[in-house]
C-alpha cells in the first residue's frame, strides 16, 4: 500500500471538514478519506474525539480510533470560542463538505449554522451533512440519541433473535455505521447536484443533508411497513430463518462448526437437493415450492441438519459448491486472516504505524478499476496536522498557532 500523504482515488481534490464525534459522521468521512478526499478531523483541544477512549487499546492507543480515522488529518479547534468560530468559518470557506454530529441547534448557538456557513462571506457551495439521533425536525429532535436507541426504534431489533429469547442488539454500532454509509452517499449526491448545476450555468449551491441515526436502518427494513399496512402483519423474531423464503438458516456441521446455507430460489433449491442426493425431496408436497417450504420449514431444516451434521465443513463445501450450492462457514477474525480469497482481494492490508508498529486492518471497499483508493496512514494524534492544515488552508504561521494554543483556541 502507498503510504505517502498525497491522496489518490476518485475523490482526490475533495476537501472535507469533519466536526463530528464517535462513529456515524466519522464513518462517512472515513469512506471519503479512503478514496482520496482530504479529510480534516476537527477535534477538541487536549482531549480530542471521545472515540480515542474506546477500547481495546494497544500501548494505550485506541484501536477503534486508529482504524476509523485512518487517512484523516487532525486539527484542534475550540468552536465554543468566538475566535474559534471565526477560524471555522475560514476553514469552511475552503471546504466542499462539512460534517457535524452535534445536538440540533448547537451549531446555530455558535453562529455556525447553515445560514451562517452558506452566506456569501463564507461558502454558498458548501454541502453540510448533519448527523443526529432523530433528525433536525420532529418532536424527538431534541432527544439525545445514540445508535443503540436508533436500532431499537428502527424496527430492526424487534425482528432479531429467536421467538423464545429476548431481542438481540448487534455487536457493532450498526445504526451509526449504516448512517455513515448513507451520509457518504448523500454527500456525493449533493456534490454532484452542486457541480452539475454550476456546469449548466446555475449557482452551484450547496445544501443541507439531514441524517438521523434511525432512518437509514429503517430504510433497509424494506417491505415491513407495507406488509403491516396491507396485510396487518407485524414481523416478529424468527431466529436464523428468513420469513419470506426457505431454506435459509445456520446449521451445525459434523466438525462442530456453523455453516450458512441459502436456497431461496426454486432453481437453487432443486440443485441443492440433487447435490445432496435428496432427490426425493423434490417430489415431496411439503417442499414442492417456496410457499410449501415456508409452511414446513422446521421439517425441512431437520432434514438439512441431518445431512449437514453428518459431514465436516470442508466435505460439505467440496460436495455442494461445485454443484452451485450457496453455502459458507461462519467466520471469525482468525478465519478471515487465514482465508486466501480475502488476501487476494486485498481485504486485509498492512501498514507501519509509529504507535502500533506493523499492523493489519480491513482493506478498502469497494474496488475501483481505474481510480482505486489507498491506505496512507492510520489515525493521527490529537492536532497532529495543525501546522500543515492551518498553514496551507489559512496561511497561519507556527507563531500564530502557538499564540492561539496558549489562549485555548486551538
Amino acid at each position: 500500500m502507498n503510504t505517502t500523504n498525497a491522496p489518490a482515488g476518485p475523490l482526490a481534490g475533495l476537501r472535507v471538514l469533519d466536526l463530528s464525534i464517535i462513529v456515524a459522521g466519522g464513518t462517512a468521512s472515513s469512506l471519503m478519506a479512503d478514496f482520496g478526499a482530504e479529510v480534516v478531523k476537527v477535534e477538541r483541544p487536549g482531549s480530542g474525539d471521545p472515540l480515542r477512549n474506546w477500547g481495546p487499546f494497544y500501548n494505550g492507543v485506541s484501536l477503534w480510533w486508529k482504524v476509523h480515522s485512518r487517512n484523516k488529518q487532525s486539527i484542534t479547534l475550540n468552536m465554543a470560542d468566538a475566535r474559534g468560530q471565526s477560524i471555522l468559518k475560514r476553514l469552511a470557506s475552503q471546504a466542499d463538505i462539512l460534517i457535524e454530529g452535534f445536538r440540533p441547534g448547537t451549531l446555530e448557538r455558535w453562529n455556525l449554522g447553515p445560514s451562517d456557513l452558506h452566506s456569501t462571506e463564507v461558502n454558498p457551495g458548501l454541502v453540510i451533512l448533519r448527523f443526529s439521533g432523530f433528525g433536525q425536525t420532529g418532536p424527538y429532535r431534541d432527544r439525545p440519541g445514540f445508535g443503540t436507541i436508533a436500532e431499537c426504534m428502527s424496527g430492526y431489533i424487534g425482528m432479531t433473535g429467536f421467538p423464545d429469547t429476548p431481542p438481540n442488539l448487534p455487536p457493532i454500532p450498526l445504526a451509526d455505521e449504516i448512517a455513515g454509509v448513507f451520509g457518504a452517499m448523500a454527500g456525493m449526491m449533493a456534490i454532484y447536484r452542486r457541480d452539475a448545476d454550476a456546469r449548466a450555468g446555475g449557482r452551484g449551491a450547496g445544501q443541507v443533508v439531514d441524517l438521523s441515526l434511525f432512518e437509514p436502518l429503517f430504510r433497509l427494513c424494506i417491505p415491513h411497513l407495507t406488509i403491516y399496512d396491507r396485510l396487518g402483519e407485524i414481523r416478529e423474531r424468527v431466529g436464523n430463518d428468513f420469513p419470506d423464503a426457505a431454506p435459509r438458516s445456520l446449521y451445525r456441521t459434523g466438525d462442530e462448526r456453523w455453516l450458512g446455507l441459502s436456497a431461496t430460489s426454486q432453481n437453487t433449491w432443486e440443485g441443492l437437493a440433487r447435490a445432496m442426493g435428496l432427490d426425493d425431496l423434490l417430489a415431496d408436497p411439503r417442499f414442492v415450492n417456496n410457499a410449501a417450504r415456508l409452511e414446513a420449514k422446521d421439517a425441512l431444516n431437520d432434514v438439512l441438519q441431518d445431512w449437514l451434521g453428518s459431514r465436516s465443513t470442508d466435505a460439505i463445501m467440496d460436495e455442494l459448491i461445485p454443484a452451485g450450492g450457496v453455502v459458507g462457514p461462519v467466520y471469525n477474525s482468525a478465519d478471515i486472516v487465514a482465508d486466501p480469497h480475502f488476501r487476494d482481494r486485498e481485504d486485509i492490508v498492512e501498514i507501519e504505524d509509529p504507535e502500533l508498529g506493523h499492523t493489519r486492518m480491513l482493506g478498502l471497499v469497494p474496488k475501483f478499476s481505474d481510480t482505486p483508493g489507498e491506505l496512507r496512514h492510520m489515525g493521527p494524534t490529537v492536532g497532529e496536522h495543525n501546522s500543515a492544515v492551518y498553514g496551507e488552508w489559512l496561511g497561519l504561521s507556527d507563531h500564530d498557532l502557538q499564540s492561539l494554543a496558549a489562549e485555548g483556541v486551538v
